[in-house]
């Protein structure tokens, strides 16, 4: 498929949520033989489900309007989210003996980005059930206006994730952005304005995979084709079969270890002798060999990964003239904006066609800030990495975690698209429905000081996500 984003084009329209009941069946009947078959989630399992169906049954009755706040650590939660609320709810309510409407569903709030690399139909089919596009990086009036009239009216509660995108870490919880809790502040404005009486609530839902059965053998294929691609010699073929596991594991770890300083070195090399950064190369590759979660080379490590985050993220900055101001995922997205704004342009809006030469020189400004923007997603790629996530608990999701996030940075250089991921192995979901935090009861310091009541709650919600991962399986 041709890189599109390498051409000007017109603004990005607006895509209006038309929510139709046929197409959700359609996708509903669908779900669970994708899920298993193409996705390879074999089972989901819910804690605390009877939260949900209680939250239902209260905003059917008009009592509660609520936002269900999910993580997102995968492009796979989409389909937890559906089958939670298309299976495991409604049969949890009938259990109980509880009449929910139908259907039992949610609106939700998706990046306006996802149609361009996922396709049209994507856009299309989030339409119909009911999501509503957001543009990251800018105020987005229409967008906004449209999830806040969903979230106060919508005749379904509304499923936003508020760390924005996926950062690929079961076990880690990216910052979160304050948009989802300036929803919930809104929304009982509007409760207010309106005359109603509903109470506003926001509910965790944490989400995590497991493997069903730890995918090594795929694990070390993967570990030998990315030294290969590295140029790195790959380990000996029998350590696996003749050692123990605890000293296969071992060997798994300097190996992912190994990989990981040899791509730092070669991009601290590649910003250093190309966009004049002073990276220091403290801890050549190969050479630091860490032993435990809190020794020197992790922490040296962690550090370089941030400055070699900090270099990229400015190249691109100097190119669109942006300030580098605020954390990692906030220049992320004032970056993509920057650059969505010379791709998708509000001069090729109208009916004025361009002349040859105009079209050349604007394609030429898509291809340039296309390019600037491919240090952006390359540092999206790191923005939960520790250094230590691996060797603090050396688990089969977290080696798979850290592997395809190499996995993805590879492509990235070598100018592939990184996803879909390959699939390591069967899966299992574990969702967490969490105790709702109410916005209503808020109000007063919300009036009082809107910014501080705004990061208040953003704060809370993180806690509550953190404290919903489930503890890691133990390493076999």
């Amino acid at each position: 498929m041709a890189n599109l984003s390498n051409r000007a084009q017109p603004p990005l329209d607006f895509i209006p949520p038309t929510f139709d009941t046929r197409v959700l069946s359609l996708v509903r009947l669908g779900l669970p033989h994708w899920m298993r078959w193409r996705e390879q989630i074999r089972q989901v399992d819910v804690v605390n489900v009877d939260g949900l169906v209680h939250l239902l049954r209260a905003f059917n009755a008009q009592e509660t309007r609520f936002l269900l706040a999910f993580r997102h650590p995968s492009p796979l939660d989409s389909y937890c989210l559906a089958h939670l609320m298309w299976y495991a709810v409604p049969q949890r309510a009938r259990e109980l003996g509880i009449k929910l409407k139908h259907p039992v569903h949610s609106h939700f709030i998706y990046d306006r980005g996802i149609p361009l690399w996922a396709g049209d139909w994507v856009g299309w089919i989030y339409s119909r059930l009911g999501g509503t596009p957001i543009q990251r990086g800018k105020l987005d009036r229409q967008g906004l206006r449209s999830a806040r009239h969903l979230f106060a009216n919508g005749s379904l509660p509304l499923a936003a994730a508020p760390e924005g995108g996926n950062n690929g870490h079961t076990e880690i919880v990216s910052p979160l952005e304050p948009g989802v809790a300036q929803m919930g502040f809104w929304c009982v404005e509007d409760m207010q304005s309106q005359g109603r009486s509903e109470q506003v609530a926001i509910a965790p839902l944490g989400i995590a995979y497991r493997y069903i059965t730890p995918p090594w053998a795929e694990l070390d294929r993967w570990l030998d084709r990315l030294e290969v691609e590295n140029g790195l010699a790959p380990a000996p073929v029998a350590y696996a079969a003749g050692d123990t596991a605890q000293t296969a594991m071992e060997h798994r770890y300097r190996r992912l270890y190994g990989l990981g300083e040899h791509l730092l070195s070669l991009m601290e090399t590649y910003y250093n002798r190309i966009y004049g950064t002073a990276l220091p190369q403290t801890s050549p590759a190969g050479q630091s060999e860490p032993h435990g979660p809190g020794d020197a080379g992790t922490d040296d490590f962690a550090k370089r990964l941030a400055a070699l985050m900090d270099a990229a993220l400015k190249v691109a900055e100097t190119y669109f003239k942006l300030p580098p101001k605020g954390g990692v995922i906030d220049r992320c997205r004032r970056i993509e904006q920057a650059g969505w704004e010379r791709i998708f342009r509000q001069d090729l809006g109208g009916d004025r066609p361009l002349s040859a030469v105009e079209r050349g020189l604007a394609d030429r400004e898509a291809e340039e800030a296309n390019l600037r923007m491919w240090h952006m997603r390359l540092v999206e790629s790191f923005v939960a990495v520790t250094g230590q996530y691996v060797r603090q608990c050396p688990s089969a999701e977290r080696f798979a975690e850290t592997v395809m996030i190499l996995r993805d940075t590879v492509c990235l250089v070598q100018g592939q698209n990184p996803f879909p991921r390959p699939k390591l192995g069967p899966q299992q979901a574990v969702l967490t429905v969490g105790e709702p935090i109410s916005v209503s009861d808020r109000l007063a310091d919300y009036k009082a000081n809107r910014k501080q009541a705004v990061a208040q709650l953003t704060a809370d919600l993180q806690v509550a996500l953190e404290g919903m991962i489930p503890p890691s399986s133990p390493p076999e």
